[in-house]
């Protein structure tokens, strides 16, 4: 396993809307590949700390904020994968009401989280829970929705997927929806946001690779 087919495996992923497999890949990818590198003399194990869920499976944490919280997701025994906070030391589990599967993916200076959730029918929407309420967030027309990234001004940025499939970036930002391609991709993924308004992603070219891109507002 090397670094490309790390970049080869994520996108995959992603486009299945369902990525708890996907990152068990991503996570042996990533630890092979670091196992190969130099260790840097000024790393030191100390500065790693582990984050597990209590009683979970496997953990993955996703994305924290300036404060220090941290959000991601878990997979439980049986298999069923959790949003979680962690948060001055204690963890919260994170479940949109109804849904099978939740996933928290990021937060923003206030507190604030977005991701995605599946529901009883096996859809896909994405989510903002803010102050303890969640709001279902659905690109209009969209066969499913997946929210990545939310700025201090409450911008969130995601991927959709249209009536045949085929994925798109989007920005939402004072409850308009703005897609996100970039010119001549087949897929392309708005992942973060910056607090000027920046959003940085990927996306495949004509012939399937992948690349990153930024988007300056």
């Amino acid at each position: 396993m090397n670094i490309q087919l790390f970049r080869v495996i994520r996108p995959s992923c992603v486009r299945s809307a369902n990525r708890t497999k996907c990152k068990t890949l991503m996570l042996l990818t990533a630890t092979t590949v670091l196992a190969t590198l130099p260790i840097s003399v000024g790393l030191s194990a100390q500065q790693f700390t582990t984050i597990d869920v209590p009683g979970a499976t496997a953990t993955f944490a996703l994305s924290t904020n300036p404060p220090g919280d941290i959000v991601g997701d878990y997979q439980d025994s049986r298999g069923n994968s959790h949003g979680f906070l962690l948060r001055k030391g204690k963890f919260t589990t994170i479940d949109v009401p109804g849904a099978t599967h939740t996933e928290a993916i990021g937060i923003n200076p206030s507190g604030d989280i977005v991701g995605f959730y599946n529901d009883s029918s096996g859809n896909t929407h994405g989510f903002l829970l803010t102050k303890g309420k969640f709001t279902t967030v659905d690109f209009p027309g969209a066969l499913g929705t997946l929210a990545f990234g939310i700025n201090p001004q409450g911008e969130i940025v995601g991927l959709y997927f249209d009536s045949s499939g085929n994925g798109h970036g989007f920005l939402l930002s004072n409850g308009t929806f703005t897609t996100i391609d970039v010119p001549g991709a087949t897929f392309t993924a708005a992942e973060s946001i910056t607090p000027q308004g920046g959003v940085v992603g990927f996306y495949d070219d004509s012939s399937g690779n992948p690349h990153g891109f930024l988007l300056r507002k």
